[in-house]
């Protein structure tokens, strides 16, 4: 069993310095080092600022349910204990690695990047490699008949209109 307190802090150095810090800071400060171009019409830095502040909501919503409801991390090496299935989860499988597209597609729009569209889609491809070869395999063994209802009522990466309700955690 792992503390809270070690997962808060697991997660937001894994955070920082790992995948969500690499793929929506770290690359994007190297591709464009942060710069809107001159002369960037107004509804498309709005539009991409409202990408980015969408799409790093799930990201934190899902920090905070994996720390206080799965009773983990979202880092691999240390999994939650139970199988979180509520919040965004109620709609789609993997919330949080479609709030970070949604957020790097903000920033190639923001920023105008032909780059961070490149990143976007091979983040897309990343994902949805390790959802298939690693996530969903060890979800299936470690929670197999919790995960089997689950799969077959919430989609991958296509949200439901309507909550799923039966899951618990």
């Amino acid at each position: 069993m792992v503390s809270v307190r070690r997962s808060i802090v697991v997660s937001v150095l894994f955070t920082v310095f790992g995948g969500p810090g690499i793929v929506l800071v770290f690359v994007p400060w190297l591709v464009t080092r942060f710069q809107i171009p001159p002369g960037q019409p107004a509804a498309l830095r709005i539009a991409g600022a409202i990408l980015v502040a969408t799409g790093v909501v799930p990201l934190f919503e899902s920090i905070s349910r994996f720390i206080f409801v799965g009773r983990g991390t979202l880092v691999p090496t240390m999994p939650t204990e139970h199988l979180v299935v509520s919040g965004l989860y109620r709609y789609l499988r993997n919330p949080m690695y479609l709030g970070v597209l949604t957020a790097i597609a903000g920033e190639a729009l923001l920023m105008r990047s032909g780059g961070l569209a490149i990143e976007f889609l091979a983040a897309g491809v990343a994902f949805e490699l390790f959802v298939l070869l690693y996530e969903e395999p060890r979800l299936a063994r470690t929670f197999p008949e919790e995960y089997a209802e689950y799969r077959r009522h919430v989609r991958r990466w296509l949200p439901r209109l309507t909550p799923w309700d039966g899951g618990g955690t």
